[in-house]
């Protein structure tokens, strides 16, 4: 069930050529197929577990029971039946070398396997010149290309008058979102099938296939419940996981019996699933400013450590906080943005993982704070005046009167010096005419805008309780 995406154990799983080789293709003869992928009899009894375990027909594909209706794109393909390009998209161990797999046992089809770690745009061009040979024979080219996000433009280029003509059928798999990684031109060329983290009733069945299963532990072991639990949890619902962590306290058992114990012998950490550059990364940071806006410190903790452990860039997330202690905290606590900013200072003073304390520090002040938007609220609605044209001229006693002439002109002329004033702020217009009673600054009653609410309506009865300019 597992993908192979990502991993360096399943490099060669389709048993083509060597890495870094010629592609088989460019000499083979039209029609002559590569060596059968693996899955069912034909894999090595010392393969790893994963490999061996690899189902061989549709039915034993678990978890993707939404792609594989009767006349679905995906069986259809895999049937031999279908004729367009797949971009297969999921995290890691749900099945997409799986299905690739399977695709390539269609025995009216020629197979090609490219991994984008180690192929250029020269190999590339290869299968494509091999391909049109073979269509012109009448044989059909499946290409598949694990990690297809690691393809460059240029190489993603390559494949699209192959794909748009129909030389190739392309098959593609990425753990990363297509709409991220893969061009325009090569998205809108195939259909994106998303595959979905399995469930833990499907990596619990993957698990117990694989105990009982000639080509799994074919019952020399047995695993009891809470062992089953602690791979199901572990596994994150990656299937090729979960056969690493049982392959693994299988041979940690002394006994007949796999138990939680040989499992945490085996591992005590759990997969964390991010990717920096796509969505898993906009969705995190996007749950963690949500959730300290949320006040929800426990939940905004979780995030934090999220990112942290799968090695975000910390200057990222103390950029984001210092941006949150304005645009959701403000005034209500005006020592937020001290503390975000203190943090990111300790950041780029001390780095990881020390510096993980002051980002605790700083997203445990900011998610307790007290919340008010309305500085963002104030600056925002004073841009969109600013952009509608409601602009107005500054006040004449307010424009520049030390040059020579500036009186002459009314410039400067009736301005009062609040500090002479024992209150400290006197009535005078400060807005253009046109702006003159706008109010773009409202506090709430949340924290220190509790005050500064009151003393803002004082502040506002003394400047605007004064005659109007003429």
């Amino acid at each position: 069930m597992s993908d192979g995406t990502g991993d360096s154990e399943d490099v060669g799983l389709f048993a083509l050529e060597a890495e870094g080789s010629q592609p088989a293709t460019a000499s083979r003869p039209s029609g002559e197929r590569p060596s059968p992928p693996p899955g069912g009899t034909d894999v090595d009894a010392d393969a790893p577990l994963a490999v061996r375990m690899r189902p061989g027909t549709l039915d034993e594909v678990l978890g993707q029971e939404h792609l594989l209706g009767d006349n679905s794109p995906l069986r259809r393909l895999v049937e031999g039946r279908g004729a367009s390009s797949l971009i297969l998209f999921g995290p890691p161990g749900t099945g997409k070398t799986t299905l690739a797999s399977l695709v390539a046992a269609d025995s009216d089809r020629h197979f090609v396997a490219l991994s984008a770690l180690s192929a250029g745009v020269k190999d590339v061009r290869a299968v494509i010149e091999a391909a049109r040979t073979r269509l012109a024979h009448g044989t059909r080219t499946v290409l598949f290309i694990d990690e297809v996000h690691r393809f460059s433009k240029s190489q993603q280029d390559a494949l699209l008058a192959a794909v748009e003509n129909g030389v190739v059928l392309l098959v593609a798999a990425t753990t990363e979102n297509p709409h991220f990684s893969v061009i325009a031109p090569l998205l809108s060329r195939s259909l994106i099938v998303q595959l979905r983290a399995l469930d833990e009733e499907a990596v619990a069945s993957v698990l117990r296939r694989a105990v009982s299963d000639p080509r799994g532990l074919a019952g020399k072991k047995e695993l009891d419940a809470d062992a089953l639990d602690d791979i199901v949890r572990l596994s994150g619902g990656d299937a090729r996981r979960s056969l690493t962590i049982l392959e693994a306290a299988a041979g940690a058992a002394r006994g007949e019996t796999i138990t939680a114990e040989d499992v945490e012998t085996s591992l005590d950490a759990a997969p964390v699933r991010y990717d920096k550059d796509g969505d898993q990364h906009y969705d995190v940071i996007s749950a963690f400013i949500k959730s300290i806006r949320g006040s929800d410190v426990d939940a905004a903790l979780h995030y934090l450590a999220r990112m942290l452990v799968a090695g975000e860039d910390p200057r990222f997330v103390a950029r984001r906080l210092m941006v949150h202690a304005s645009e959701d905290i403000g005034l209500a606590d005006p020592t937020a943005l001290q503390a975000a900013v203190a943090a990111s200072h300790v950041v780029e003073k001390v780095g990881m993982p020390e510096c993980r304390i002051a980002l605790a520090q700083a997203t445990i002040h900011l998610a307790t704070a007290p919340k008010s938007n309305a500085v963002i609220a104030a600056i925002n609605g004073s841009m969109e005046d600013v952009r509608a044209g409601r602009i107005g001229l500054v006040p004449p006693h307010l424009r520049d009167g030390h040059y020579k002439g500036a009186k002459g002109l009314g410039h400067g002329v009736g301005y009062r010096y609040p500090h002479d004033d024992p209150a400290g702020v006197v009535g005078q217009q400060y807005a253009p005419d046109e702006l003159d009673d706008r109010e773009y600054y409202t506090p709430t009653t949340h924290g220190n805008e509790r005050e500064l609410g009151v003393r803002l309506g004082k502040l506002r009865s003394i400047l605007r309780g004064r005659p109007k300019r003429k």
